[in-house]
């Protein structure tokens, strides 16, 4: 077909006469598109085991039609599902598709601002630059299949309909039934009960069109709907499902001249025709990303461990859940500690959930699973202390002193700045201090306690010198590498760390601040485990941009704070951790949202990913007052809600190319104006 033909008049001269693939390969179809000369050429087949093996029968397919071979193609952009197993001889980028979505849409309907884009395993809302086709802002169902094609290909069987029947069926209805249920497993409960019933299919299937037409109604609540609609991926081809839309939504659908299941595939052809003609390379959309040899830290830690596990020495040996426990009093008792952070893998989070609820975070029964499954280090421990900020962590705390280890839990004072709240705080501190003597054997002195103060000021100012190297044009240190150094200091004590932490400094200060700038993120929200690292490795190790500074608090943030060295120690502890970065549990919440503000501010960041264990009360209760600040910084936020599970990889790598693409074209843009 003519690409003239296909294209939006007002924008299909753009595309030049060269020989470029787009490929999308999806979980249920792939797609791919080739422009060459004033023709375009289309294929598709089922999506295979192999995704290299799909695509190159794609490529076939399209050599075959067009009667080029495969040298003669100038760039291949690949996108999609299985994007990340594509690699070609030819010169090639890989693109989310998301971003290439939106372009496709864009050269076939120049006018629309956004798009419903349903595909197999997922559905997303997308809103679009109707002058560029660059994505503005995007959401994504969550881990859940409502909606999806494999939605409803499940009912389409229950209803003993071919999936191709289904929306043409749907449309037949006399009336709607009243399907509530926007989930695979209970909605197939709720078409057996209504069947039971003598309902009629069509009935049954315009209901369930509309059930899903409603979920993405709330998908696009989250963007904002603004006149220019289109409708794309595998389920746009469901007339039943474009109706209820429509109807839904209230907004017509735009229409478009190619079957809008090739948009994505188009998209990407766009975008290896923009490459080809921009000179990008293969490869060029690699990062390097400079590993910090982290031996000797891993090794202390290691060793630490060990330690602990067999005797620690004779020393008596304790774990704890939070940064609000004074480090400095355990230190001077003579005791051996580790912070109780570790991510439990699935096995140990089910262990765990068969103390707590399934409604409490992943952290929370990582800790209890650990201790159930026997793990050497939390049942070596002689005493487990918890100063509480999170009621699930409270729970926790005494589940553990009832099944595991003697515990003692203390309650933080939510008003902080309060002269009671510090009078109240310096109490518990001085009943942490009586039952760590009691527990030793040792008598903790003024003296001691102002020495381990001094120790452990020292060491957060050099871990605060290293992170603000991060504030430089090309850190050198990413962002997952500095969470490995502040674990150090949650399980070592702080003599050892600050030779470590110094010669480290002493290093990255010396590497050449030079280099091309990458995308900067601040992670905030929630708990980031000791061991939970995937987001930060697909965003650094991926996907090229980088993490330069955190506000949660296995972070930067709880290390800004230093403890007055002279006085009364209790009072200075007592004071000194209550002003550090405040957790959300704390009021006012303003000083949190202010102070994570600044922070990203402070360190320049191009976004802010919004991280957080699904079910947790401090964190995902109060999001809203957080996105509303940085909106009004004008600084972009991605939502990241995750557990410990591994199912939803591809879909947050998705998001987090998605979202670091838009980064870049603001950031391009931003550049470009200050340029003029």
């Amino acid at each position: 077909m003519k690409i003239i033909e296909v294209l939006d008049q007002k924008i299909a001269g753009d595309i030049q006469k060269i020989k470029v693939i787009g490929i999308d390969i999806g979980s249920r179809t792939a797609k791919a598109v080739l422009f060459h000369d004033d023709e375009l050429y289309t294929a598709a087949i089922l999506t295979g085991i192999d995704m290299q093996e799909t695509a190159n029968e794609l490529v076939a397919d399209l050599l075959t039609q067009s009667g080029l071979n495969k040298t003669d193609i100038n760039y291949i952009v690949g996108t999609g599902y299985g994007r990340v197993a594509m690699k070609f001889d030819n010169p090639y980028q890989i693109v989310s598709e998301i971003s290439c979505h939106a372009m496709g849409i864009h050269y076939l309907a120049a006018g629309v601002k956004t798009i419903i884009d349903i595909g197999g395993q997922d559905s997303k809302a997308i809103k679009v630059d109707p002058e560029t086709g660059r994505v503005v802002e995007f959401v994504m169902n969550d881990k859940c299949a409502a909606g999806t094609g494999r939605f409803l290909e499940k009912v389409a069987q229950l209803l003993d309909y071919n999936l191709d029947e289904l929306g043409t069926e749907a449309l037949k209805a006399q009336k709607l039934s009243d399907v509530s249920s926007q989930c695979v497993v209970f909605a197939e409960s709720e078409v057996i009960s209504r069947r039971a019933k003598g309902e009629l299919r069509e009935d049954i299937a315009a209901g369930i069109h509309y059930a899903a037409a409603r979920r993405v109604r709330s998908l696009l609540s989250q963007v904002g709907l603004e006149p220019g609609l289109a409708f794309s991926g595998g389920v746009s081809n469901n007339a039943g499902m474009k109706k209820a839309i429509e109807e839904v939504i209230g907004s017509p659908v735009s229409p478009i001249k190619l079957d809008a299941i090739y948009a994505g595939a188009l998209g990407a052809a766009i975008y290896a025709h923009n490459y080809y003609l921009g000179g990008m390379q293969t490869g060029e959309a690699e990062r390097e990303n400079r590993r910090l040899d982290l031996t000797a830290l891993e090794s202390r830690i290691a060793q630490h461990h060990e330690a602990i596990i067999h005797g620690a020495g004779g020393q008596k040996k304790v774990g704890y859940l939070c940064t609000y426990t004074p480090l400095e009093l355990i230190n001077a008792a003579g005791i051996a500690h580790a912070r109780l952070f570790k991510m439990g893998n699935t096995e140990v989070v089910a262990s765990g959930e068969q103390i707590t609820q399934s409604v409490f975070c992943d952290f929370t029964k990582s800790i209890l699973g650990a201790f159930k499954e026997n793990d050497a280090l939390y049942k070596s421990l002689d005493k487990v202390y918890i100063f509480y900020t999170c009621d699930c962590i409270k729970k926790v705390g005494e589940a553990i002193g009832e099944f595991f280890a003697p515990s003692d839990i203390y309650t933080l004072p939510r008003l902080r700045h309060k002269d009671s709240s510090r009078d109240y705080y310096r109490t518990v501190i001085l009943h942490f201090q009586k039952s760590l003597e009691e527990l030793s054997g040792n008598i903790i002195t003024e003296e001691a306690v102002r020495e381990q103060i001094k120790l452990y000021n020292k060491v957060r100012v050099l871990l605060k010198k290293i992170s603000e190297l991060r504030k430089r044009e090309n850190p050198p240190i990413t962002g997952k590498d500095f969470l490995e150094l502040i674990k150090g200091y949650h399980y070592l004590p702080p003599q050892g760390l600050l030779e470590l932490y110094g010669r480290i400094y002493d290093n990255l200060a010396a590497v050449p601040n030079k280099g091309q700038r990458k995308i900067r993120l601040m992670m905030a929200g929630g708990i980031v485990a000791d061991g939970d690292r995937r987001l930060l490795e697909l965003i650094e190790d991926d996907i090229g941009a980088r993490i330069v500074v955190e506000d949660h608090c296995t972070g930067v943030r709880n290390i800004l704070h230093t403890i007055n060295e002279e006085g009364d120690p209790y009072q200075a502890l007592a004071e000194g951790y209550l002003d550090q970065s405040p957790c959300t549990r704390m009021k006012p919440l303003g000083e949190s949202v202010d102070i994570a503000g600044e922070l990203a501010k402070e360190y320049d960041v191009d976004g802010i990913l919004y991280v957080y264990l699904k079910f947790c009360p401090c964190y995902g209760m109060i999001k809203h007052e957080f996105f509303k600040h940085y909106q009004k910084l004008g600084i972009p936020v991605l939502e990241l809600p995750i557990d410990y599970s591994a199912s939803d990889q591809g879909q947050l790598k998705t998001r987090l190319e998605a979202f670091i693409e838009v980064l870049g074209e603001r950031a391009g843009s931003v550049r470009l104006k200050e340029a003029h």
